[in-house]
């Protein structure tokens, strides 16, 4: 393909505790982008190991390696990445050995028509006991962009560095890096292109679930609707309060005679339309720090 011998790539991976694969994983990187004959180079981060990753990655020649001084998240290893990236595009890649390094060329394949390229795992579900979270955040992000994500949190993409850094002030440190950068290139009308992709089992430490998950997705939806669509909350919730008061409002002069209306009528009335003020102002807030640079 032409565009597989113009793209240049910055390949970024993020490690925390790989020692067992994350050799391997550099290695089948390299032999596979070196195939396609396109300019790239491969940063690894470095986040905080605890085991002998720095030493094994310190050794491999032709890979620039960047060491955060303690455990800082997947979201800020991949912003610490791109910031020192010297290459137009940005391939997320995790060190864990999940990805597949021949789907590097199907995503390449769409660059010069998208901004981004992210993979959309097929037959992957993750633990049974992260289900009902995971079904409820793609929901929850299929509603805010009023469209059908395949794949909401896929960390195997092909972003533009332009456009990621773009939007740095708001991605997270954590995992939901991934999420959030999905819903903010969608929601500012960024060409997003989804390709299907298969995973292998992480080869290297093994994923926890925790009962705090369970409260950190609660918060992280709660974080993505205030930061892209307030009014999606904000309106139904004034619409209904504001039908429930006229509702209440006509029973009382009804059936007083049209002699009194209850306070709490009236107080659910201006409650609505304060809901209403106040969605619209969030809504302006989180368009105008989406955009600050």
């Amino acid at each position: 393909m032409e565009n597989e011998k113009t793209t240049k790539i910055s390949v970024i991976i993020p490690v925390y505790n790989e020692e067992k694969v994350i050799g391997q994983v550099v290695a089948d990187l390299k032999k596979e982008i070196s195939g396609l004959g396109i300019d790239y180079e491969i940063i690894v981060v470095n986040d905080g190991c605890l085991d002998g990753c720095r030493i094994i990655l310190s050794n491999i020649l032709g890979v620039t390696l960047i060491n955060h001084p303690y455990n800082k998240g997947y979201g800020a290893s991949l912003k610490t990445g791109a910031q020192n990236a010297k290459y137009e595009w940005l391939l997320f890649f995790d060190g864990d050995g999940q990805h597949k390094v021949e789907h590097i060329k199907d995503l390449i394949g769409y660059v010069d028509e998208y901004d981004m390229v992210a993979g959309a795992r097929e037959g992957y579900k993750g633990p049974w006991i992260r289900q009902p979270g995971k079904r409820l955040l793609h929901l929850v992000a299929n509603y805010l962009v009023e469209q059908k994500i395949p794949d909401v949190n896929c960390g195997f993409r092909l972003v533009k560095k332009d456009c990621f850094l773009r939007y740095e002030h708001i991605l997270p440190n954590g995992f939901s890096l991934s999420t959030t950068t999905t819903l903010a290139f969608i929601k500012d009308g960024l060409n997003v292109k989804y390709v299907p992709i298969t995973i292998d089992k992480r080869s290297g430490r093994k994923s926890s679930v925790k009962i705090s998950d369970g409260f950190r997705t609660l918060l992280l939806i709660t974080r993505l609707i205030m930061l892209f669509s307030p009014l999606k909350i904000f309106l139904p919730v004034a619409v209904i309060g504001f039908i429930v008061s006229l509702g209440w409002i006509g029973h009382d002069l009804i059936y007083t005679h049209f002699s009194s209306i209850s306070k709490f009528s009236g107080f659910l009335f201006v409650s609505s339309l304060l809901v209403f003020l106040f969605g619209l102002l969030a809504d302006q807030v989180a368009a105008i720090r989406r955009r600050l640079g």
